[in-house]
């Protein structure tokens, strides 16, 4: 019985090993689309801005164009209401409101899809009570506001559009929700003195 195992464990072993069926390569993952950041310098000091590129587009878009173009130096926080927001980007210090181009999509509902709330530093535009009327001025949420997220495609659940989110400078946006305000020119919340954005720049990609 020996020689008939030894002959078959020679055969055996003298036989080509069978070659495995190649294992599909693991899927790779796709690299993270960096998100484009905007510096703001106000007169409180700078603010850091993240944008939500992907979930926003249009938005974004018009934003950055905004930025490249130089729009925003020299314009102010018009509106500060402690506890709430602080809204910018439109007037001057003299209180006359800068030439825009056409105003924009509401893209709120897709940012509501994407996650995006009105959320304490978070970005969105400022509007009237018309949804699709959003042009360059936005707004920093000083506190959680959901009642400004998008609900329904009515006027008045319609929303505002987040689209950015502080991720520098917090300290001085606080500060600036904290200045004194007044009514001038029948509009109110004025800050008493000027609350400026000196220059706005869009940051080398990290």
């Amino acid at each position: 019985m020996i020689r008939p195992l030894l002959t078959s464990l020679l055969l055996a072993l003298a036989l080509p090993a069978l070659a495995q069926a190649p294992q599909p390569a693991p899927a790779a993952k796709p690299a993270p689309v960096a998100k484009p950041r905007v510096q703001l310098m106000t007169s409180y000091g700078p603010v850091v801005i993240e944008l939500e590129a992907q979930a926003v587009p249009q938005t974004v878009a018009n934003f950055l164009k905004y930025v490249q173009d130089g729009f925003y130096a020299g314009t102010i926080f018009h509106r500060v209401i402690d506890g709430f927001m602080i809204q910018g980007g439109g007037f001057l210090e003299s209180m006359e409101e800068k030439p825009t181009r056409a105003a924009i999509a509401n893209e709120a509902p897709a940012g509501a899809k994407a996650g995006l709330k009105n959320l304490r530093g978070t970005l969105a535009m400022a509007r009237t009570m018309e949804p699709h009327s959003a042009m360059a001025q936005f707004f920093i949420n000083l506190v959680d506001n959901p009642r400004l997220d998008n609900r329904d495609l009515t006027e008045a659940g319609y929303g505002y559009c987040v689209f950015g989110r502080v991720v520098s400078g917090m300290d001085a946006v606080d500060r600036i929700g904290k200045v004194k305000t007044e009514w001038r020119r029948g509009m109110g919340d004025i800050p008493q003195f000027p609350v400026r954005i000196k220059e706005a720049t869009v940051l080398p990609a990290q």
